[in-house]
């Protein structure tokens, strides 16, 4: 077959005489008709695959061997396969400027090489996704302009491709495992070293499985783990199940330019509030102060510090208390942020109201963030008459940015009038209220954000108030540092 090649190079004109991408494709679709098969220097033997008769679907290169369906132990052996892609001959001169003008039809697979070698020549094969490519008339102008360019026909052939577990997404592999028509997850949240997960009750049968095919494809996680329970709403952290992997909870993440290192199992941390920690952070100018009532292990209070803040930082949580000491040091703004270990309203209270009284009278800005999205606009209540006496009518009041989650139609109503009931004033026109994230259908985390008005802050008539309390600690503590 060899000994034709000079004549079906011939057959086909060269870039100066061909006028069109068009023109190119139909001469080179038409030396690979099944009546010239012959004269090609690879046929095509089979019929490559039509993406575009797949009923509109997206199409599947890897359908998983009916053995590994129901396995709850991982054998990896188990996923390979061999498969048929569409590959192009080119020269090894060009190859990699002809690479970079088809990178959207070349074949896309983790850990798996797209050009593979020619054996007994200096040619390569370049594989192609036979999801966007399956005959000639497949490539668009520009791919069959560069085509023609490069003196590359378009004889597409066949390559055998061996699939195996590793070059199989996450999601192909748990697809191939689960039952059929169960929900397939791979999703997870990102804490460092570790990836947290919240499987239905179906996927728990499978859910070693699952922890090891998430670590085997995601480099850098070496820890997989369910969460088993709710939240605390006391101190905000959960029970987890290790799913895979080791055993090391003490994460260290980077958020925003910001280092952190805490216990995940022990203390609240939520890495898809890093946009809503900046926003708020943005807000603050050097010189102002900064009263973080839920301070977990410091998304808020240190950043502000490094801003240029004097922050008070606060938090219930021995071990988000002990975590936020030790992150202020890490970033070495210790001497600016004041910590305290209590209650939230005691925190106002005392730490709050002792403060409150000097910075009214100065002009820098104060802000008080209030991130208890369960609990925190019940909290609102501790301002009521949080000062004995008033001040001068251009007191600079502070600005408080208070978090709560939302199941109404309307959310935005709902926190204004939820605030303005815990505060006993309306705040109908006086505040902003800003959408933080979806948590789940029906379900947005909210912030309101508004000044504390002078009759709350002054007034007599809260001073009684019960409302929920956080459950009191076992022992409190207030570490304070100075310039």
């Amino acid at each position: 077959m060899w000994r034709f090649i000079p004549r079906i190079w011939s057959l086909l004109p060269n870039k100066n005489q061909v006028k069109s991408s068009n023109q190119y494709r139909m001469l080179c679709s038409s030396a690979l008709q099944p009546d010239r098969a012959s004269t090609c220097p690879v046929s095509v033997k089979k019929h490559l695959p039509d993406p575009h008769q797949q009923s509109g679907m997206e199409y599947i290169l890897y359908t998983p061997p009916a053995k590994v369906r129901g396995m709850t132990t991982l054998d990896k052996e188990a996923f390979a396969q061999t498969v048929i892609v569409p590959a192009l001959r080119v020269p090894k001169e060009v190859l990699n400027k002809l690479v970079k003008s088809l990178k959207k039809v070349t074949i896309q697979r983790p850990g798996m090489r797209r050009v593979m070698d020619v054996e007994g020549s200096d040619d390569k094969l370049l594989l192609l996704d036979p999801g966007s490519i399956s005959s000639p008339s497949s490539f668009s102008d520009a791919e069959v302009e560069a085509l023609q360019s490069f003196g590359v026909p378009l004889d597409l052939q066949q390559y055998e491709l061996q699939l195996t577990y590793d070059s199989l997404k996450s999601e192909e592999v748990l697809r191939a495992v689960l039952p059929e028509g169960q929900d397939v997850t791979s999703g997870f949240s990102r804490v460092g070293h570790i990836a947290h997960m919240n499987l239905r009750e179906h996927q728990l049968p499978y859910r070693q499985l699952i922890g090891q095919v998430i670590m085997d494809k995601n480099p850098g996680v070496t820890c997989v783990v369910n969460k088993t329970n709710t939240i605390d709403s006391t101190y905000r952290n959960f029970k987890m199940e290790v799913m895979a992997g080791e055993e090391n909870m003490v994460a260290k993440v980077r958020e925003n330019g910001v280092t952190y290192e805490f216990d995940f199992s022990r203390v609240y941390w939520n890495p898809r509030l890093s946009t809503e920690h900046e926003r708020v952070v943005a807000l603050l100018k050097r010189g102002d102060t900064v009263l973080d009532v839920f301070a977990g292990v410091g998304p808020f209070a240190i950043p502000a510090a490094r801003r240029g803040s004097t922050v008070l930082a606060n938090d219930l949580n021995p071990e988000s208390y002990r975590w936020l000491n030790h992150n202020c040091k890490l970033n070495k703004v210790e001497r600016k942020v004041s910590t305290f270990n209590q209650d939230g309203r005691d925190f106002i209270r005392s730490a709050v109201k002792q403060e409150l009284p000097a910075l009214l009278k100065g002009t820098a800005s104060v802000h008080v963030v209030m991130n208890l999205p369960a609990l925190a606009l019940e909290f609102l209540d501790a301002f009521r008459g949080l000062l004995d006496q008033e001040l001068s009518c251009d007191v600079n009041l502070p600005v408080v940015h208070c978090y709560g989650f939302s199941k109404k139609d309307d959310p935005q109503r709902d926190m204004v009038e939820r605030a303005s009931a815990s505060l006993g004033v309306s705040l109908e026109g006086r505040c902003s209220v800003h959408l933080v994230r979806n948590v789940s259908p029906n379900k947005e985390m909210m912030c309101v954000s508004f000044t504390v008005p002078k009759e709350v802050l002054f007034s007599s008539e809260g001073k009684q108030t019960e409302s929920i309390e956080e459950p009191a600690p076992k022992r409190q503590k207030c570490e304070e540092k100075t310039d």
